[in-house]
C-alpha cells in the first residue's frame, strides 16, 4: 500500500451497499479501503484500530446510529474526517450530523465521481455539502427550535398516542399536552397532528425504529 493512498473506512449495515462502495473505492488508484463496519459501535472500534484518513458513515444503523458514532469518534479523535453517506435528506438529519462533526453529507443516489471528489476534498481539509443539502440546512437553521419536552410530545404523536395517553406517559396534564402541541404545530408550520407526524418523519426530527 502506497503512503500516498487515501485510507478509507466504509460503515453501512447493508451488505450489498457496503460491498459495492468498497469495490468502487478500491478501483481508484490512490484510494484503498482499510476497514469496514456494519454499525456505529463497530465503526468506533474499527476507527481506533485502523485510524482511516476518511470515513464514509451511514446514518440509520442498528446498535449505534451514525450521528452518535460520529460524535464518539470526533470526541476521541478530533482530527477525524467523516462523510455521511445516506439515503436520508431530512434537514434534521443533516443538522445533527454536521453538529456531531461530519465534514460532508452525501446522498447514495449520486454518481461515484462525486463521492470520489468528496473523499479527496474532505481528506484535504475541506467540507463537501452539495447545494441541495446546504439549502435544507439553511432552512433548518432559520426555523424555531423545538424544546426537549416538545420533542417528547412529538415523538408520541408520531407513535399515534392520544393527548390523554401522552399526558400519562410524560406525567403532565392534558391541558399541558395541548399547549405543547399548539407550539409544535406553530414551529413546524403545520395545521394538525397528522401533518406534524408526517413532517417529523420526513425531516428526520423523529425516527421510528
Amino acid at each position: 500500500m502506497s503512503e500516498n493512498q487515501i485510507r478509507v473506512m466504509v460503515v453501512d449495515d447493508q451488505a450489498v451497499v457496503r460491498q459495492g462502495i468498497v469495490a468502487l473505492i478500491n478501483t481508484v488508484a490512490d484510494m484503498t479501503v482499510v476497514a469496514v463496519a456494519t454499525n456505529g459501535q463497530e465503526a468506533v472500534e474499527q476507527f481506533r484500530s485502523h485510524r482511516p484518513d476518511v470515513t464514509l458513515m451511514d446514518l440509520r444503523m442498528p446498535v449505534v446510529g451514525g450521528v452518535e458514532a460520529i460524535g464518539r469518534i470526533r470526541r476521541e479523535f478530533p482530527a477525524a474526517r467523516i462523510i455521511v453517506l445516506t439515503t436520508f435528506d431530512g434537514d434534521e438529519d443533516i443538522y445533527r450530523s454536521l453538529q456531531a462533526g461530519a465534514q460532508g453529507y452525501l446522498l447514495k443516489d449520486m454518481f461515484f465521481d462525486e463521492l470520489e471528489e468528496a473523499v479527496r476534498k474532505v481528506h484535504a481539509g475541506s467540507r463537501r455539502i452539495p447545494t441541495a443539502v446546504a439549502e435544507k440546512l439553511a432552512e433548518r437553521m432559520s426555523g424555531s427550535e423545538l424544546t426537549a419536552r416538545e420533542l417528547e410530545v412529538l415523538e408520541q404523536i408520531v407513535r399515534g398516542r392520544s393527548n390523554k395517553e401522552i399526558g400519562g406517559l410524560l406525567n403532565i396534564s392534558e391541558a399541558t399536552v395541548k399547549s405543547h402541541i399548539n407550539n409544535i404545530l406553530s414551529k413546524l408550520g403545520v395545521s394538525d397532528r397528522t401533518q406534524a407526524a408526517t413532517t417529523a418523519l420526513q425531516r428526520g426530527i423523529v425516527h421510528l425504529s
